[in-house]
């Protein structure tokens, strides 16, 4: 099969199966074997900028040990960045009511690290951030520090999400009136900014989260939500298994809400919220 798009763009069977094993290698991402529109649609600006002939041509180029900046370009290109606000609700009040009072309750509990693996352009990590705030207030002199790790594989979003700037209708996107009112600033164009008390405690960072991470330290909470989905049951294992060595004993993980854990009985232990279902490290 062949498909030909306005520039001369021409995917074969061939060609596509030979760039999916080098996107699953790079970045995870496992793509389905109908995805060949897929490619066509978000390479196809990347083949003609290249001067590329076809895709076999721009696989040829990313071989290149000098074209990291290309390979970064193409992995943000077929990344899906689908993200909003407090994303299902109930993983966030799970973290206000239940995780953070458990957490500090204990000796040495008062500092917090949360991780949000695969951040896309910023609305988890801050909405992380905002939860963490309304702890604060809600429960006055228990968190004494917190860090909120924000990672994504995709430098062109944690761009955006560093800048901490967003149009209305990204805003509109499960932010309430009240959370806009006040975690937020109106700019002179119109956009709106998280507000500095909400940013500071959010660092953004580039992760592959094929590679290792033990660098960044022991976690109380990993967000990992919506990304499993993209990876082949091997790479969700592994993954989930590295995630197991960087949260501290107890620490919890929570998934998105159509992803489950399997296979890992050693390293967690599921526990129903009602709504929700959490998993701790054991």
């Amino acid at each position: 099969m062949s498909i030909a798009g306005r520039s001369s763009f021409t995917i074969t069977d061939a060609d596509f199966e030979l760039f999916s094993r080098f996107l699953e290698d790079n970045s995870g991402i496992l793509l389905a074997k109908h995805k060949q529109y897929l490619v066509q649609s978000r390479l196809g600006k990347i083949v003609q900028e290249q001067n590329c002939s076809g895709l076999k041509d721009l696989i040829s180029k990313l071989q290149s040990p000098a074209a990291k900046r290309l390979r970064e370009q193409v992995i943000d290109a077929m990344t899906t960045n689908e993200t909003l606000w407090f994303r299902d609700v109930h993983p966030f009040d799970i973290l206000r009511d239940r995780i953070l009072p458990e957490l500090t309750a204990k000796p040495g509990g008062s500092k917090v690290r949360i991780w949000s693996a695969a951040c896309s352009t910023g609305q988890e990590p801050y909405s992380i951030s905002m939860t963490l705030d309304e702890f604060r207030k809600k429960s006055p002199g228990k968190l004494s520090a917190e860090e909120v790790m924000a990672t994504d594989i995709s430098t062109q979003v944690l761009e955006q999400a560093r800048r901490g700037e967003y149009e209305m209708l990204a805003i509109g996107r499960g932010l309430s009136q009240e959370r806009l009112t006040q975690h937020f600033k109106q700019l002179p164009n119109g956009s709106w900014g998280v507000k500095p008390d909400i940013k500071s405690r959010v660092r953004f960072q580039s992760i592959n989260l094929l590679g290792q991470y033990s660098a960044m330290g022991k976690f109380d909470v990993i967000f990992c939500r919506n990304v499993l989905i993209y990876f082949s049951s091997e790479k969700k294992t592994e993954i989930l298994s590295k995630m197991h060595g960087v949260l501290k004993p107890g620490g919890y993980l929570i998934l998105g809400a159509s992803e489950f854990l399997s296979g890992l009985s050693d390293k967690y232990q599921m526990i129903h919220c009602r709504p929700g279902i959490i998993y701790q490290a054991i």
